[in-house]
Parts: structure tokens; sequence; C-alpha cells
């Protein structure tokens, strides 16, 4: 039976409105689509109508780019390092988390993620996910025993997934191998039987997909870049993401490799497309940020990580004036927090030009938002990242995945808000504390801020957080007696 879920106000394309409810099919042949949005008068008395008084109701929102273990070390790497703190000496309390990892671990780490994810309104998860091989860097048995781990979990919370396999050859530009990553190594033959293994295992597979994901150039070098983006665009044309230009030294580095900075390396060899999804891409040039319009990829800003680790400000006004899509990820792990991570794409251009308003105008313009900065921002945290990732849904469109959240008009953050400028209040004014209920493919699976899951989920993540800091206890005390 269908059922039609009525909210006191519903953001659609940005806008509000009211005395309209959202249709889900229950009685097709495929559970979990949206019909429409239609008026409660107007359904067939066959039709369940759910009311939802106090509900803010709008598409469910996408993550396009996770890194689920490392959760594990959230607010445990910051401001630690011997002789000043950086992207490259937080990387190495990275590895060590990676290291520490067992399948087990990974699955109840990754389901504490999820579920936070779930928490926080988000729908569906772009997992970028390169821990492959055993802590003493052997292959397992089954080359995708860890990425399955992943989607296990995402599964057991009721989240979509889509698994990009990330390829990492090598540790840098022109360097040999680093022992902190010996887990994410493959040869670029193995990757690909790997990554097709995947896919085909999950091909047509309800709430999984899979994609490729080249780690970056200074990971993989050209001629490996050019086999998986080729492989993957003969392979179901698959959805390619990657990092790029996260860091200035990135640049120079691969400037020095391959006399070209990153984006116009791979964009001249024909690499970039609307398959493409770019990570970070803090440092293009303006040449640069032409040819990824030109490409029709997508960049994936991750704020509060690019923030975190002291990266660099997006330019998020020159990608919205070229009309380039822009979608949003948590990354890192540090927070999660989707409402806040699509404010501060115009809040740190305020801190950086001592303006405000600095996105209104040009989203207007380029990304045709003819509703303005809050529609524009509430759309990278929808329907760009699932399209980003491939994954039908963020719209509330007929036809898609009946993936939405409520927020509660009661809630501190929200109380009075209104319909006029509601997707700015959301946006501007929101947070995750809002979030009441998640229904992905027209399953609840957060009522009233609860998961089912909840308790057992932070008992086994509490039991492996414990053993992490007991074995980084041993190791901060063996550092400080030297070593022995």
């Amino acid at each position: 039976m269908s059922t039609l879920y009525v909210p006191e106000l519903m953001l659609l394309e940005g806008l509000a409105r009211s005395g309209v409810g959202l249709l889900v099919d229950g009685r097709g042949l495929v559970e979990g689509v949206i019909e429409g949005v239609v008026g409660a008068g107007s359904v067939s008395a066959e039709v369940t109508i759910e009311r939802m008084p106090g509900r803010i109701l709008l598409p469910g929102l996408a993550n396009a780019h996770s890194h689920g273990f490392q959760r594990l070390f959230r607010g445990r790497a910051e401001g630690r390092a011997v002789g000043g703190d950086t992207f490259w000496t937080w990387r190495e309390q990275m590895y060590r988390a990676a290291a520490f990892v067992r399948p087990e671990d990974m699955y109840d780490v990754a389901r504490a993620v999820y579920l936070e994810m779930v928490q926080a309104g988000i729908t569906v998860v772009g997992e970028f996910h390169y821990l492959h091989r055993d802590q003493d860097g052997r292959a397992y048995l089954d080359g995708n025993l860890l990425s399955e781990t992943m989607i296990r979990a995402a599964r057991s919370v009721g989240l979509r997934i889509c698994l990009l396999r990330s390829g990492y050859f090598r540790a840098g530009f022109e360097r040999a191998p680093h022992a902190g990553q010996a887990r994410f190594y493959e040869q670029p033959e193995e990757y690909l039987e790997n990554l097709g293994a995947l896919a085909e295992r999950y091909r047509g597979t309800d709430g999984v997909s899979v994609g490729a994901a080249p780690h970056s150039i200074r990971a993989v070098p050209l001629e490996a870049m050019e086999r998986i983006v080729g492989w993957a665009r003969e392979h179901g044309d698959l959805p390619v993401h990657l990092h790029i230009s996260e860091q200035v030294g990135e640049n120079a580095a691969c400037l020095a490799e391959y006399g070209q900075t990153p984006v116009a390396l791979l964009a001249g060899r024909g690499l970039l497309d609307g398959r493409t999804t770019l990570i970070h891409g803090i440092h293009l040039s303006e040449g640069e940020f032409a040819q990824v319009a030109g490409s029709g990829a997508t960049i994936c800003s991750c704020p509060t990580t690019e923030r975190n680790l002291g990266d660099g400000i997006f330019p998020a006004e020159i990608a919205a004036r070229l009309g380039i899509p822009v979608a949003l990820g948590t990354d890192s792990q540090a927070q999660i927090d989707p409402f806040d991570d699509a404010r501060e794409l115009e809040y740190h251009l305020r801190l950086r030009d001592q303006q405000r308003g600095i996105l209104d105008g040009v989203v207007r313009e380029g990304w045709k938002s003819r509703d303005g900065i809050g529609a524009a921002l509430l759309q990278s945290a929808t329907s760009r990242g699932y399209a980003a990732l491939g994954v039908n849904g963020g719209s509330l469109r007929a036809g898609e995945a009946a993936d939405f959240l409520t927020l509660d008009v009661e809630d501190m953050a929200l109380l009075g808000a209104e319909s006029e400028g509601l997707a700015e209040q959301v946006i501007f004014a929101g947070s995750r504390a809002a979030v009441r209920e998640v229904f992905v493919q027209g399953k609840c699976v957060l009522r009233d801020g609860e998961h089912p899951k909840a308790v057992e989920i932070k008992m086994h993540y509490r039991a492996v957080q414990d053993r992490y800091q007991a074995v980084q206890a041993r190791y901060r005390g063996a550092i400080s007696n030297g070593g022995k």
C-alpha cells in the first residue's frame, strides 16, 4: 500500500510548500519510490496518510566523500606533532589508526560512523575506501573483504552506500612505498580485478553501488590513472572519484614530475567528464576551474576536514559562477553535520573577503538557482551529491527513491522558522540536532531521533575504541622512552 507523508512544511526545489504530502509507492515492483507531491485530499481511500505535525520534510542528504575508519581518532590528532602540525604530520597518526583495525573492528567502527550519519540526516554515503590488505600488508583470500565489511556496515544501519574502491600504488610523486600505507597498496592489475569483481557482485543490488576511486595523481601514476578511468568508462560507466589539489605542495610535486598541475594534466589527457568527481579541488587556477567546468565534472568540497587540516579555503564562488556542481563530504569524520558543511561554503568566503552574501549573486547565474543561496546550498547537500555518486534520489521527484528526512520546527535552532525563506533558515540556522525522522528507500530508519540498533552499535564501538586507546598509550610510552 502507498503512504502519503504530510508534514507541516515541505522543502521542494528549495521552496517551502504547505498542505501537500509526499506520496511513496508501496505497491509496485520496487518499494520505496516517490510517486509525487500531492494534496492530502486528492488521494484514494487505499492510501495510508501519515501526518507529521511540527515537521519540515526535505530530501535526504548525500555524503559524497567518507573515510569511515578515520572516526577512530577523532579529536585525537589535534596539534600534537613535534615541530608543528600539518596535513602531512596528521597522516602519520592516520596510518596508525589504519594499521590497528581488524576486519571485525572495521565493521564496528563503520557502523558507528554510519549511525552518526543517519542521525545527521544522511541517506547515502560515498565511501572512499582504501584499506584492502591485512595488518601485515598481505592480501586477504578475498581481496574485497574490507570493502564488503563497509557495505555490510552501511546496510546494517539502513544507509545506502556507493563503495568507491580506491587504487593506491605509491607513496607520492616519485616516492617509494611508505610502511604506513602497507594496507593500501595493490598492483594496478590486481586493483582492476578486485574492482571488477566487486562491481559485478553488487550489480543491480538494492541500496549498494560501486565506483572507481584512483586515490590521487600522487598515489596513482598517470599511466595507471588512464587505465582505471578507461576501465570505469567501459564497464558500466562507473563514477570515478579522486583527490586533487588539496595541498599546495601536491601541485608543486605534480608540476615537478609531469610539468603540469593535476587538473591541467588530467584534463589534457581527456580523463575528466560528467562521471568524474574531484575531491577538494582547493588550489586550482582560474584556467583549471574552466577546464573542470568544460568537462562537466563535479567538485566535492569537505569544509570541516579542509578547515581541520588547514588545507585552505575552497573558492566556491568560482565554481558557482562557472556552473560547476559542488557536492559535500564528511571526509575524515572530524565532525558530521551536513548543514554546517553547506553553510561553510559561504562562511569561509566571508572570513576570507570580510564581506557577506558572496555566493548569493553568483548562484543565481552559474548554478541557475533562482531562489538564492539557501536553495543552492541545499542542492549541494542533496541532489548534487546523489548525482556525483550516480545514485537515484536527492530531489523528491517522481520516480526517485524515497530518501527523505524531517526536521523538528520546535527544535531551538529552528524555533520560529516560517515558509518565507525556509531554505535559508534550514541551511544557516539548522543543525543535525533538529533531525527527527530519516527514510531510506521508503523505510523509516530513524524515528523521533532514535535508531533501533543504537545501543548495540555504541557498545561495540566503545570496546574497539578502548582497545585502540590502549595501543596508542603503549605507542606514546615507547616514544617517550626513546623508542625502547
